[in-house]
């Protein structure tokens, strides 16, 4: 993340004339500095927050358990550790929310279901389990859809997430509660899941920064499919550098995941300034005909002349997504079937239509059709690491449309183009995730409604790094993640 140096009188004459919400939106990278420099408490940081939650959270919903007494014990406890000259984590003093697909010892964890709306589990998430030991405040859970189905955050158990930037439409999914509490700057950073693109969409949706990160980077526990690579955890913050913070806390290896990486994650703690003159970098076409809002081509397309100012080389290209969509498509399947079908079983009338769907069509699977997704996936990932070795980046729209009605499950067409599933509109961001490329969203400008438009930038296989340098790049060039919505 990046240093504060010459900042620091900056910040500390904005902390001196900012008080409450002006508190709430200063960057995670800055809130650090000023408690570990003894300018700020974890309590008034804390108590900032809880204000602001007070004041906004009944407009949105994105945080549905909240833990403010035991927040409160935890920010007590970390000043005085301060106090007493112990050594200070990484995310000291920072308030958090955890998704509510993850557990956490204590804490309701509802996964978005009504068969789990009175779940309190005995141990933690190791995604929680690591932001916890980096000092940070937990405050409470954010919503999501049931079982993290779906783009669009809503549920039997608290109802829909509301998009901040206008109130009547939704802020995405699954990781839509956390996009949501960091664009009202409820917290300064937030952890999510990414299977279609839960990381990238409620960040496209709501102007904040969300990364879909490589299978293993960020471990989790050995459970129900763990060898198969479609999900993934990761971060999500209101600037790339905030965002890098996170992401070398919670990466990393662990025996506790069969498919661990064993990079630290001490690897996105550097500095993200990097030059790019001569870089290579792949611009969409229509990412193998699929179709997108209008809107969406015009606000990402007129950022091109940004990373031609930046040095880059841009050309119109793309690698051959044959099989990519159809292999990820089977093996979601299969996924829902091995870890949704006792819940089918036992509390079928309980569950939304989408996961009935979801493991019916799984359960049917052959091991010729499961055997098939595989290579498929295997041979377009194969063409887009050959692809790539021309171009070290690929960038298109994170979304194929722009923020829509909230009470609508999803969009059933783009530009007249009907859609045949629930999440066949998200290809945009379910291509990436099929090749396991590391991706991120980052806001690069508004639709003439006021509506946030994300970019997607992609990397190469497992170099997170080099997308976060060139997300940093392009924030810094543009500020459009700066822009608050009006609901604060």
């Amino acid at each position: 993340m990046q240093t504060l140096s010459a900042a620091a009188a900056v910040q500390s004459a904005r902390l001196s004339a900012a008080s409450g919400q002006d508190l709430c939106f200063l960057t995670a990278v800055e809130m650090v500095s000023l408690i570990r420099r003894k300018k700020l408490s974890a309590r008034e940081l804390l108590d900032a927050h809880l204000k602001q939650i007070d004041r906004v959270n009944p407009k949105v919903n994105a945080i549905v358990t909240l833990v403010a007494e035991q927040a409160k014990e935890s920010a007590r406890r970390a000043d005085e550790m301060q106090s007493h000259g112990a050594a200070l984590g990484p995310l000291h003093g920072l308030p958090v929310v955890h998704k509510d697909l993850f557990e956490t010892a204590g804490i309701r964890t509802t996964f978005g279901s009504r068969i789990f709306a009175d779940n309190v589990p005995k141990r933690d998430a190791i995604i929680v389990e690591r932001i916890n030991k980096a000092s940070a405040i937990c405050i409470g859970k954010s919503n999501t859809p049931e079982f993290g189905t779906g783009s669009q955050t809503f549920n039997a158990v608290f109802g829909s997430t509301k998009n901040p930037y206008d109130l009547s439409k939704t802020c995405g999914g699954s990781s839509g509660g956390a996009a949501v509490s960091l664009a009202c700057g409820m917290v300064p950073i937030a952890d999510g899941s990414d299977s279609g693109g839960s990381l990238r969409n409620p960040a496209s949706f709501c102007n904040v920064v969300g990364i879909r990160t490589s299978p293993g980077r960020v471990p989790t526990f050995a459970q129900g499919n763990a060898w198969l690579t479609i999900a993934v955890q990761g971060p999500m913050a209101r600037t790339v550098s905030d965002l890098a913070l996170l992401l070398s806390v919670i990466a990393g290896p662990d025996s506790r995941s069969p498919i661990a990486i064993s990079e630290p994650g001490s690897r996105f703690a550097g500095r993200l300034d990097r030059g790019f003159k001569g870089v290579r970098v792949a611009w969409f076409k229509d990412m193998g005909g699929i179709p997108f809002d209008r809107k969406v081509v015009e606000a990402v397309n007129a950022q091109r002349k940004v990373f031609e100012s930046l040095g880059c080389i841009v050309e119109e290209a793309e690698p051959d997504w044959t099989g990519a969509h159809e292999g990820y498509d089977t093996l979601r399947a299969w996924n829902y079937a091995a870890t949704q079908s006792e819940n089918v079983r036992l509390h079928r009338e309980l569950m939304k239509d989408t996961n009935i769907w979801e493991v019916e069509r799984g359960s049917k699977l052959s091991g010729a059709d499961v055997a098939r997704a595989n290579a498929l996936r295997s041979q377009a990932w194969e063409r887009m690491r050959t692809f790539q070795e021309k171009y070290e980046y690929f960038i298109a729209p994170t979304c194929q449309v722009l923020p829509y009605d909230v009470n609508q499950p999803y969009p059933t067409e783009i530009e007249g183009v009907k859609m045949s599933t629930y999440i066949e509109w998200q290809k945009s961001c379910i291509l990436i995730s099929a090749l396991e490329n590391p991706a991120i969203s980052v806001p690069c400008g508004f639709s003439s409604e006021g509506l946030p438009v994300g970019l997607q930038i992609v990397g190469r296989h497992r170099d997170e790094f080099s997308v976060l340098q060139l997300a940093y790049a392009f924030e810094q060039a543009t500020k459009q993640g700066f822009r608050k919505p009006l609901v604060v």
